[in-house]
């Protein structure tokens, strides 16, 4: 699997107001319904395959999910696929919440 970067939650909100972020949340839509980061792209991990090439190549795309594990593999699988600047957010969406990221319905 080819390389990616792992982005903190503290790391996060300066990527996203710099505009050259895409989020993507590979969490299930039973999860999704929960709460999600503003902005984030649904696309549930077993559809990434199907649907990587909705992703703009030209942003760092951040992958998350509950806690880290599920975006982890979703990196790596776009970064092998030819997606520049897969990153991971350590964590997930966890980790946003504790550092006091919004979550929207």
């Amino acid at each position: 699997m080819a390389d990616f970067v792992n982005i903190s939650a503290n790391e996060l909100p300066e990527l996203i107001a710099s505009g050259n972020a895409q989020l993507v949340d590979v969490r299930t839509d039973a999860e999704i319904a929960r709460g999600r980061i503003k902005g984030a792209i649904s696309m549930p991990l077993h559809l990434l395959p199907l649907r990587l090439q909705e992703l703009n190549n030209g942003k760092t795309t951040v992958f998350y999910c509950h806690v880290g594990g599920r975006s982890a593999q979703a990196a790596a699988f776009a970064a092998g696929q030819g997606l520049q600047g897969a990153a991971n957010l350590q964590g997930g969406i966890l980790a946003w919440a504790q550092s006091g990221g919004e979550i929207v319905a």
